[in-house]
């Protein structure tokens, strides 16, 4: 006689197993109590990421002014990414045009607070969330990365894994929840990148999801679609920019950072399954931000964009998809894809990103095509939020 199990105490047990094995992986890549810590960067990547020559670094190195670089494997000189502020710092005395190598917000600038959406996991949200936010830190912007997906990839890809670290709350809930909110800053976190802090997440968050109807009914007020902005601003001259990544579905959590948002990024993977899939999303988008707009929310935004994700350029299907896009939402769509590549996906095996990782973990042309597309992307986003603040 066949014996049913309890679907809730299999599920359970599972979730145990998975959470020990990987509580044991992170242990194998990371010493106990130690917490991640980013690679050196060469001097040419800190001269590409400068837009300054090597030979220049070498000098300013010769004279003894700014960090002085470690020395690697074959003579070659490391920098740690607080040294690439300091050098930014030091270079923008001197610079001839302001906001050259420090280029975040200026005096009358608003804070930038972009949401990155889909509606279908499996679109490179989290991934995009991720290298933006560290990319935006190295190129001298002040970031912070909340992650507002009950799943927390975007917190476990910098290190924290929630079911063990963030056992007594320390979330974004913490600070928009309806009783007792605390101050934002209490829940905020240093990453390993200098200039970018994050709020990490857990499944507390889904608890904002819960409070939410009952506070509607209790005070009959619109208070949800606030909570994010409000707690923003406790901490807005502490930052140029905000990347929000949302949870893969339309509730008061994503409406909430929709409010507070001055920029949306939808990605999308250019398959007919996930084209469809995003037009439903769309559609509830825009019911539901349509009655947050009536009842006061302001749904202006500097801009929105498209993001073509996990793109594979020899692919017929995908190519009529990203043409059959462009020729809908036009200028909408941005120029550059992220392409698919397995330097990515073989980097978020060890919970990194292609920033973290060694060039020489990878086949040279594998990262370099990868690292391209992901720069080109990030850049376009860049001018994007100069745009926005009235510069070119």
């Amino acid at each position: 006689m066949q014996v049913k199990e309890r679907i809730d105490r299999l599920v359970g047990d599972h979730a145990a197993r998975l959470s020990e094995r990987l509580m044991a992986h992170r242990a194998q890549l990371f010493p106990p109590n130690a917490r991640k810590e980013l690679r050196r960067f060469t001097s040419g990547e800190v001269a590409a990421l400068l837009g300054v020559k090597d030979a220049y670094l070498r000098k300013l190195s010769l004279e003894g002014r700014g960090p002085q670089p470690e020395t690697g494997p074959g003579g070659r000189r490391l920098y740690r990414s607080d040294d690439i502020m300091e050098l930014r710092t030091l270079l923008e005395k001197r610079a001839k045009a302001p906001g050259t190598y420090l280029p975040g917000r200026r005096e009358g600038d608003h804070l930038q607070v972009i949401t990155v959406i889909n509606f279908k996991g499996g679109s490179g949200k989290t991934t995009t969330a991720a290298h933006l936010a560290q990319k935006l830190a190295l190129d001298g912007y002040r970031v912070l990365a909340i992650d507002l997906d009950p799943q927390a990839s975007l917190s476990a890809l910098h290190g924290f894994q929630p079911e063990f670290d963030l056992l007594d709350g320390g979330t974004l809930y913490d600070a928009i929840r309806y009783e007792d909110p605390l101050p934002l800053s209490s829940v905020v976190q240093k990453t390993y990148f200098t200039g970018l802090d994050i709020v990490p997440g857990n499944l507390e968050l889904m608890e904002f999801e819960h409070d939410t109807p009952r506070a509607l009914s209790v005070r009959g007020g619109n208070l949800f679609f606030t909570r994010i902005s409000d707690a923003l601003a406790e901490i807005e001259s502490d930052y140029d920019l905000v990347v929000i990544d949302c949870p893969p579905q339309l509730g008061f959590l994503t409406m909430s950072a929709l409010s507070a948002a001055t920029a949306v990024l939808v990605t999308v993977h250019p398959q007919m399954l996930d084209v469809m899939s995003m037009c439903q999303f769309l559609l509830m988008t825009s019911n539901l931000l349509g009655v947050v707009a009536d009842a006061g929310g302001d749904m202006s935004y500097d801009w929105m964009r498209y993001l073509v994700t996990r793109y594979e350029p020899g692919d017929g299907p995908q190519n009529q998809m990203v043409s059959f896009m462009r020729s809908l939402f036009g200028d909408h769509v941005l120029n550059h894809p992220v392409l698919k590549s397995t330097a990515i996906s073989d980097a978020g095996l060890t919970k990194q990103t292609l920033y973290e990782v060694e060039k020489s973990d990878f086949t040279r042309s594998t990262y370099e095509r990868a690292m391209e597309s992901l720069n080109a992307v990030n850049k376009e986003i860049e001018g994007l939020i100069q745009t926005a603040w009235g510069r070119t």
